[in-house]
């Protein structure tokens, strides 16, 4: 293990031998292997009755480390550009890890199925936390660190979490609202600071035992609950199992990510967010690979770049908006060490972004599509002819159609909303439920169809489009639009660095489309009367002209989540005069 300046809270390391745990299930003589788990995955063979990703999984990793089967590369590198440096193998995070369950289990007095909610940035105890609340059965409830007060205070009251593990920077929110939630147990500080009222993770973490037998959990136990906004109402709470999570992204991580176990994978995504457990803990490590981690706080394309060409990344998942932001630069200045696999998701990828970083740097963008509720659900495999606009083809162990209102599914080239078969049985890489939400997960069922909420179009070779959010659609005399479309044409234009295009009222027609616009510096000095005839001639070229936008508003920045992704519902809401 390396540990340099800046990794504040992990003193000194005793390393205790990883116990060989054996799966529950009598006819199983060792731990399962990664071939089990994808035959899980697929579907040919039975899910078991108990799993846990800590023991299962990270465990198995750790023994091969001490039997000379793998190398003791790491299996977590993280840096925070400011010379902090850590590097922990498969042993080291299983060590680490166990020690964190005794912090929490003892000092913070929290038991099996007690929900903890996290609001870290990415430091390296954000790791170490989500594994121990695999280890002790605690259902993980990941926040970003940009939460108001307003935005914990619902989240601990809807979930009645016993336990919260957060920031320095988040306390003081906290600290207003604490006093309105009675089922909160314990305030755990990181920091290598004390604070009144809350217990030190440094502090207990120094003299907690490295000796803690993993709970034995249940496939379908509760693990983790994601926060995931809606189009009206507060924030439903979508919840995961321990085999949803630590096995359902075993195929994902083998086929769209493309990793190995001597691959290093720098997922940019927030902590907040499912992508983080996907890109940054459950697919990679399946596989054996390394996470790359990057603190930096605010996104710099510098410090990016810089950091692809000092670090041996073979593979890079980012938002669309990053890509849009680093084909800005000249690339072919920088050499990357090991980049060799590119993806991206959150978001729809505009083909110029596309077609811009695969000139200047060789490599193609694979983009795989996705939710909360479901985890990856269409991608560009590796391998697989990339069709510009696509968002690829329907992965497995999914089937993915494309129905009408009535739940039948639609011929290929015609619009509908994108939905995934409920084969016998229901495929446990699904979420459990919205959780004290029965209406909200019952309304995800169609006939024979879970309904992402998301419209598409299927073409005859079987990929698909996105056409948009089923709300986000813009019906205006009748024409329904699709924003993504009339923001691509407008990314073609020189004078835009990047645009969210939302339904904006008009008493004749309804609503008509309006695009707020980021300019790029030649064109901000531009008479905005010309410039705004100028992009609505533009786009009337590139797409149908009935789409183009009627209303322009150039504005310095677009409202976003902490990945980049923008937010349309807030303009949406702006333009409506809603709140």
């Amino acid at each position: 293990m390396r540990i340099t300046a800046g990794c504040w809270v992990l003193g000194r390391l005793w390393l205790a031998p990883p116990v060989r745990r054996l799966h529950a299930d009598p006819r199983l003589l060792a731990p399962l292997a990664l071939a089990d788990f994808e035959a899980i995955n697929r579907g040919e063979r039975p899910l078991p009755e108990s799993f846990n990703f800590a023991g299962d999984v990270l465990d198995q990793w750790s023994q091969k480390e001490q039997t000379g089967e793998r190398p003791a590369s790491p299996a977590l590198w993280w840096v925070n550009g400011k010379g902090g440096e850590v590097k922990w193998s498969f042993g080291e995070l299983g060590t680490l890890s166990r020690k964190a369950a005794n912090v929490l289990t003892q000092p913070c007095g929290l038991a099996r199925g007690d929900r903890v909610a996290v609001i870290l940035p990415r430091v390296p105890e954000w790791w170490l936390v989500n594994v121990a609340c695999m280890r002790t059965g605690l259902v993980f409830m990941p926040g970003t660190t940009q939460l108001t007060a307003k935005d914990i205070l619902y989240r601990l009251r809807a979930s009645k979490a016993k336990g919260l593990v957060a920031s320095e920077e988040v306390a003081p929110a906290v600290e207003s609202i604490v006093s309105e939630c009675p089922d909160l147990r314990t305030k755990l500080l990181v920091s290598p600071r004390s604070r009144p009222g809350w217990l030190s993770f440094q502090e207990l973490f120094q003299c907690a035992s490295a000796e803690h037998s993993c709970v034995e959990t249940g496939s379908r136990e509760p693990a983790a609950i994601y926060f995931t906004s809606g189009t009206s109402g507060s924030p439903k709470m979508a919840q995961h199992s321990h085999s949803s999570l630590g096995i359902g992204y075993t195929l994902c991580g083998r086929y769209w990510l493309d990793l190995e176990s001597s691959d290093t994978i720098w997922n940019m995504s927030d902590t907040g967010w499912i992508k983080a457990a996907i890109g940054s803990v459950f697919s990679p490590w399946l596989q054996g690979a390394c996470v790359f981690v990057h603190q930096m706080a605010q996104f710099d394309t510098d410090t990016f770049l810089d950091t692809l060409t000092t670090y041996p990344i073979t593979t890079l998942c980012c938002a669309p908006t990053v890509y849009r932001m680093l084909v800005q630069k000249d690339l072919k200045r920088y050499k990357f060490l090991k980049l060799r696999h590119c993806l991206t998701g959150g978001e729809p990828l505009n083909a110029e972004v596309r077609e811009q970083w695969k000139r200047q740097t060789g490599l193609d963008l694979h983009e795989g599509y996705g939710q909360t509720e479901v985890g990856i659900i269409c991608a560009n495999l590796k391998g697989q002819e990339i069709k510009p606009g696509s968002m690829g083809k329907g992965v497995l162990p999914y089937d993915v159609q494309i129905i009408d209102e009535n739940g039948n599914i639609l011929p290929t080239g015609q619009e509908g909303d994108i939905a995934l078969a409920l084969k016998p049985p229901r495929p446990f890489s699904f979420f459990s439920e919205y959780v004290d939400n029965p209406g909200k997960t019952a309304a995800t069922i169609r006939g024979n169809f879970y309904v992402t909420g998301d419209r598409g179009v299927m073409d005859s070779d079987g990929y698909f489009w996105f056409v948009g959010r089923a709300d986000d659609v813009i019906i205006s005399s009748g024409y329904r639009i699709g924003p993504f479309e009339v923001e691509s044409a407008l990314i073609e234009h020189p004078a835009v660095v990047e645009s969210a295009v939302v339904s904006s009222p008009d008493p004749i027609r309804g609503e008509v489309v309006k695009a707020f616009v980021v300019l790029s510096v030649p064109f901000k000095s531009s008479d905005p009367e010309k410039l705004t005839l100028e992009l609505q001639e533009h786009v009337k070229k590139i797409t149908a002209p009935y789409k183009y936008p009627r209303k322009v508003e150039f504005v310095e920045q677009l409202p976003k989540t902490i990945t980049g992704k923008i937010k349309r519902n807030v303009l949406r809401d702006q333009e409506w005069g809603r709140t």
